[in-house]
């Protein structure tokens, strides 16, 4: 029985039994400390009277409490989720914390016990070992977006229409994300592997901590070009956009992105409701328009 109706039921019993258990909130604590004396000065009035606050308590019930909810993010995933926090945020009054990252970085984090409550990661792998660790609510895993990558230049008159980009003389700095960490980084190896470049151009990379970083490389200038996310690209302004060839997907294995419900958040109706909330339709629409692909 919800808490909040068992107290209303004790209320219109004995009120000297009635008592407060595991509140989530300061906020919730005070509300059942202020019915408990509320009951014990009206113990003395009339059973219509009970029913009557009965009934308001009931109304009570159903007031959802504002809740912060941690929500550990891949870095290339940036984008769309400062967009999807902030209509959460308005939509429901629950807060939401992020944290960026490398998947691989998060995923270590998670393991040695952060306080994370869920997990968006660039890849399946890392969600699926959570669960096999007992980590995470397997019944909640599904794949949020798919992922493409593109090598990109910052600057508009250096054509990238295709793999020539890579050996243009002018290239100095190739930035990838560092793929012992990042599912993008995963990619762009398999993509010079297909290419049979990776000999070729292994001097000439530079490896970022995630595909955020590799990204800030080539908008700085310290990298030629890069292997970034499709979605990084398209958040920009036009004017700095720069020249981009999106790479055909069966250079790479599809990077299909999951998230996952953590053990942190099995107290927390909030955090399933941010996952449901990412299945709607319109934020469906909202992490295709950043250059991702949705089931």
């Amino acid at each position: 029985m919800h808490r909040k109706f068992f107290v209303a039921m004790l209320m219109l019993t004995n009120v000297s039994k009635i008592k407060v258990r595991g509140s989530k909130t300061l906020l919730q604590n005070a509300l059942y400390f202020t019915i408990h004396a509320m009951a014990q000065r009206i113990s003395g009035l009339s059973f219509r009277s009970r029913i009557f606050l009965f009934m308001a308590v009931c109304l009570i019930s159903d007031v959802a409490f504002p809740e912060e909810l941690l929500v550990a993010v891949a870095s290339n995933f940036s984008g769309p989720m400062s967009e999807l926090a902030e209509r959460f945020e308005a939509l429901t009054g629950h807060e939401i914390k992020v944290a960026y990252g490398s998947s691989g970085r998060l995923f270590t984090q998670i393991s040695t016990g952060a306080p994370f409550q869920i997990f968006l990661s660039a890849d399946q792998g890392k969600p699926a070992r959570l669960v096999e660790l007992g980590l995470a609510d397997p019944a909640s895993r599904f794949t949020y977006a798919i992922g493409e990558l593109v090598l990109w230049s910052a600057v508009r008159d250096r054509k990238v229409a295709d793999s020539n980009a890579l050996l243009n003389s002018g290239v100095i700095r190739i930035a990838i994300a560092n793929p012992r960490h990042a599912p993008y980084g995963v990619a762009a190896v398999e993509v010079l592997d297909k290419l049979d470049l990776s000999a070729t151009l292994s001097g000439k990379i530079v490896r970022g901590e995630n595909v955020a970083q590799a990204f800030q490389f080539v908008e700085s200038g310290n990298a030629q070009l890069g292997f970034v996310a499709r979605s990084q690209v398209l958040s920009l302004a036009e004017s700095r956009s720069g020249s981009t060839w999106v790479i055909p997907g069966h250079f790479y294995q599809s990077i299909r992105q999951d998230a996952v419900l953590l053990n942190q958040a099995t107290d927390c109706p909030a955090c399933s409701e941010f996952l449901n909330f990412l299945r709607e339709e319109a934020q469906r629409a909202l992490i295709s328009a950043y250059g991702y692909r949705v089931e």
